[in-house]
């Protein structure tokens, strides 16, 4: 094997492993233009790192204008003068090649920190402090590994310097949780598949997944998936799932026509990971896919709840800020579309102030209409309105956001009825792919959350109104979207599984 193993690509790994074997391995002409979001990625992490390293309390050695060799000899001498703080290091030792942000000499060694625009730790909904990040730990295991098969390492740990300059220590032999690997065995696992996808990079196979719609492989991944017939076409089959049915069924014709109570004995399936219940309902929707004209349906009853007002709600917010900027509300009365309008809440600023009033705004808008019905997609609306209590809680109580989310004041048409009861010939249940299915057309051009996010970006630098009301558009489109999926449920036939 002659590519080195780095830190991006263990990144790359786990997000999608085929993505490490294309970049290898795969025609350079069949690969996309990256995408505006990932470029303001790009941009704000590089302009994020500078303006941290400028802000430094102690002095670095830079050596980012050095590159390849001469940089890694750089990088020797300095440690061999035991420099206390280097930026833009790079090691190497054997098959791995690592470029810590930083390296710093402590306890007698060097450790390797990362500078990362988002926080050193990610929260679940309801959880207080958050989970150190698996992706951020494999990338400072390897830098830890090079400087210990070196002889240089300080200990089996590194650190996150945040997006609000806060240090998160990674512990790598500390396990995750109560029955979660350490760190070190998540790397030493992505450390080994991608080795061998680096050695025999044409047996890696791509899979359909979420992450794919910000990659420059998209396109040529998604090509052969269709030409393939893959079962990770089916919406909430992945890898892992298609790796095991694979040999028995090779592709969603071969799933479709297959006979898969004959591969049931007692409930179980000789397939890991793939029950009885899972087995039939992607035999279910492989047939569905490959006969669209059928039609979604439900299955089961719906017993939906009735109101005379209904706001279909959905937010916009910016991660890279971390600010909740836009609530937008399409209002029904009576069930009537025609006259249906919307009513959408933008922060003047980017400021917490401006967050804080948007917030307030809302709030006005839920308590103005306190028996409507509330429809939203999925959980984040919920998630980010708990976060919003927790800062302004003189806007609103931890137990009024509670309350405003919970049957019959909501629903969650995700989580209430899509995902538990109904089956649609989309390759996902998104909003998106449904409401289109549906025969619903956003008006932007690249309408996606990922974009928003870089239109809002674009908006809080130059104030141009137009980014201001292209967001407006998309939100609206977005509420009446769930709208439109919404009344389409309630006329789907029940076919029970």
């Amino acid at each position: 094997m002659n590519t080195r193993i780095t830190a991006s690509q263990l990144y790359s790994h786990l997000v999608c492993p085929h993505r490490v074997a294309m970049d290898v391995a795969a025609d350079p002409a069949l690969r996309g233009e990256a995408s505006a979001f990932v470029q303001l990625l790009w941009e704000r992490g590089v302009a994020h790192e500078r303006e941290l390293i400028g802000s430094l309390p102690v002095p670095c050695l830079d050596l980012s204008s050095l590159s390849g060799e001469a940089k890694e000899a750089a990088t020797r001498e300095a440690i061999a003068r035991r420099e206390p703080l280097i930026y833009s290091a790079r090691l190497s030792v054997h098959e791995l090649l690592g470029e810590p942000d930083l390296l710093r000499f402590e306890s007698g060694g060097y450790v390797a920190i990362d500078i990362k625009s988002g926080s050193g730790r990610e929260s679940a909904d309801g959880e207080e402090e958050g989970r150190l990040r698996r992706h951020y730990g494999v990338q400072l295991a390897l830098y830890t590994d090079i400087l210990e098969q070196m002889g240089l390492a300080a200990g089996r740990y590194g650190y996150i310097l945040d997006g609000q300059s806060i240090e998160t220590r990674y512990d790598l032999s500390e396990p995750l949780g109560p029955r979660s690997p350490c760190l070190w065995d998540h790397y030493l696992k992505a450390r080994a598949a991608v080795r061998a996808t680096l050695a025999a990079p044409q047996a890696s196979l791509p899979a359909n997944s979420a992450a794919c719609a910000q990659c420059v492989w998209h396109e040529a991944c998604f090509s052969r998936l269709k030409r393939e017939q893959d079962l990770t076409l089916l919406p909430e089959l992945g890898r892992a799932a298609r790796d095991a049915l694979r040999e028995e069924f090779p592709t969603l014709r071969h799933l479709a026509g297959a006979d898969v109570d004959a591969y049931i004995e007692d409930g179980r399936t000789p397939f890991p990971g793939v029950g009885a219940k899972s087995l039939r309902r992607f035999q279910r929707r492989a047939a569905l896919l490959l006969q669209p004209e059928a039609g979604p349906c439900l299955t089961r009853p719906m017993a939906w709840p009735r109101a005379e007002v209904e706001l279909f709600f959905d937010i916009e917010t910016d991660p890279l800020r971390q600010l909740c900027y836009l609530h937008g509300f399409v209002i029904r009365e009576g069930g009537d579309i025609a006259t249906e309008r919307f009513e959408g809440i933008f922060a003047r600023d980017i400021t917490d102030e401006a967050e804080r009033e948007a917030f307030a705004n809302a709030m006005v808008v839920f308590r103005r209409h306190a028996g409507a019905l509330v429809v939203h997609y999925s959980k984040y609306e919920r998630t980010e309105y708990r976060r919003l209590a927790a800062r302004y809680p003189e806007v609103a109580t931890q137990q009024e956001i509670e309350a405003l989310f919970r049957p019959p004041r909501a629903l969650d048409l995700y989580f209430d009825v899509v995902k538990p009861g109904s089956e649609w010939p989309t390759h996902d249940f998104s909003i998106k792919s449904l409401a289109k299915h549906c025969g619903f057309a956003w008006r932007d051009a690249d309408p996606s959350g990922a974009s928003s996010i870089e239109w809002f970006d674009r908006w809080a630098r130059t104030r141009d109104p137009r980014f201001r009301q292209r967001l407006l558009a998309y939100n609206e489109d977005d509420c009446r979207a769930t709208r439109v999926v919404m009344d389409r449920l309630k006329t789907l036939p029940v076919r029970p599984d």
